[in-house]
């Protein structure tokens, strides 16, 4: 009988390598990598600078191409999907907070958060996208572009952005490793007030222990090799 859909793992990882080429020879970031996340868990990448934790998110996203190994989202074995299928899924399934904010300049607050809308034909997006940013405190900041917003702001756009969709998963590069700590307090309090509110799958990657014991999980990467799988 086929699976449950409820019972399916939101992501499920299975023997993922990553290895790149250089001068000096051959180089593994990610080496043989397992790991399986319910729906609705909260599991954060922890590990030193170089361990492979951004390039696993990457893989997750289906941003880059692993060495060997598969990621399913949802069932979906993404790179059995052609770059266009990936796009598509990234659409339909993903949210992604970068710590760099990656708004477009060109583009207001509102066009901004309007965009992953736009791109899978959603009606009304300019609505949907005006209740989010009032959501996380921007309503009076719809008309204004990316460089006359402060960074906290700027991330407060990300998130609007990549949660306005109702995802079911999200995932967090370094959200707050940009802002200050009290701005970056009150964007943890945001991510994951969204988060419980949508009951998406959130995973991230992060040097803050605190914000990383807030999630129900912690996977440890030491020299792109999983060594701590701790439930919290």
């Amino acid at each position: 009988m086929p699976e449950h859909p409820q019972r399916i793992p939101a992501i499920e990882v299975t023997a993922l390598t990553k290895k790149v080429s250089d001068a000096s020879g051959e180089l593994t970031i990610l080496d043989d990598i397992h790991f399986t996340v319910r729906a609705s868990d909260t599991l954060a990448l922890v590990g030193a600078s170089g361990s492979g934790k951004s390039t696993l998110l990457g893989l997750l996203a289906g941003l880059d191409i692993p060495t060997s190994g598969s990621v399913r989202i949802e069932g979906i074995d993404i790179f059995s999907l052609d770059e266009d299928g990936r796009a598509a899924m990234r659409r339909t399934h993903l949210g992604f907070v970068f710590q760099s904010f990656q708004l477009l300049s060109h583009l207001t607050a509102i066009e901004n958060v309007m965009l992953p809308l736009e791109l899978r034909g959603d009606a009304d997006a300019a609505g949907k996208a005006e209740v989010m940013l009032g959501r996380v405190g921007l309503q009076q900041r719809l008309q204004h572009y990316p460089k006359y917003l402060s960074g906290g702001e700027q991330q407060r756009v990300a998130l609007a952005r990549a949660f306005v969709t109702h995802p079911p998963l999200l995932l967090a590069d370094e959200p707050t490793g940009s802002l200050d700590a009290a701005t970056g307090e009150a964007i943890i309090e945001l991510m994951f007030e969204l988060n419980r509110e949508q009951h998406s799958t959130l995973v991230l990657v992060t040097h803050d222990l605190a914000m990383a014991a807030r999630c129900s999980r912690q996977l440890t990467i030491a020299a792109g090799r999983l060594v701590d799988d701790r439930h919290l």
